[in-house]
């Protein structure tokens, strides 16, 4: 893996080293006191380069175009909420997503196969062990914002979502978020509606392509923003999951991906 990513930075080979112990400790610390945590410069340019040579072509003549009109909750009616409730504006997602089985072999595809990734990732989210998905599409995803498209508002299903920035769009295409929006106990619609509404302001993350980030984002609203200009943003999307054989139903593969694997 020396050739995909930058192991002399980032010791994922050396579990039980020092080096390595520290940085899940500051990987740690990242997502106590920020949600989240980047790992810059993870992947190197070479490969990074080769991968966008590999999806692009793809990405322009077999993606799937995913546009969808949306609440920030993914869901038509919420308990407490009358249907014209701010918390509930519509926002619209647009995207262009490339599937695992159109990755395999790839760069990408043995990273997210590659165990002292999985054994990073555990230690540093406090689980026993990581898996990856059971599912011909889902496990790794690589999604396009092009001119005008975004990923808008939502909070997550997923404890945290593993991402790897292939290329920053020139304008526009942030990755946004408000930490901590709600809770377990309290849903804060109020603070929904704020940030709908452009009363509350996001905290603006700055990448640079390869840069790996994992976020928690059950809680905390986010987004992409759009993207404005002619170079789109680029990011893959790599879900491992706390148990053996996870699966996207035969629904959700058709509403994300147009198509069942």
């Amino acid at each position: 893996m020396k050739d995909i990513l930058d192991l002399d930075r980032y010791p994922l080979d050396q579990q039980g080293s020092a080096a390595y112990q520290q940085m899940v400790d500051d990987a740690k610390a990242g997502l106590a006191h920020h949600g989240l945590f980047n790992l810059a410069g993870f992947m190197r340019p070479k490969s990074i380069a080769e991968m966008l040579d590999h999806v692009c072509p793809r990405l322009a003549t077999e993606s799937f175009h995913h546009r969808r009109s949306h609440n920030i909750y993914f869901q038509d009616q919420m308990d407490g909420l009358a249907p014209d409730d701010p918390a509930l504006a519509k926002v619209e997602t647009a995207n262009h997503t490339l599937c695992h089985d159109q990755l395999l072999g790839t760069a990408l595809d043995r990273l997210y196969n590659w165990q002292p990734f999985m054994h990073f990732l555990a230690a540093v989210m406090e689980q026993p062990a990581l898996y990856v998905m059971d599912d011909p599409l889902s496990g790794i995803n690589v999604l396009e914002y092009r001119t005008g498209e975004a990923l808008n508002w939502h909070f997550d299903r997923s404890i945290f979502t593993t991402t790897l920035l292939l290329q920053a769009a020139q304008d526009g295409g942030d990755f946004e978020y408000a930490q901590d929006l709600r809770s377990d106990t309290d849903a804060n619609h109020a603070g929904v509606a704020d940030l709908l509404a452009g009363r509350l302001l996001p905290t603006q993350l700055q990448q640079d392509a390869g840069t790996l980030n994992v976020f928690l984002g059950r809680n905390t609203a986010h987004r992409v923003s759009q993207v404005n200009s002619q170079r789109s943003r680029i990011v893959a999307v790599l879900s491992h999951y706390d148990r053996p054989g996870a699966c996207f139903s035969a629904s959700e593969q058709m509403g994300f991906f147009g198509r069942v694997g």
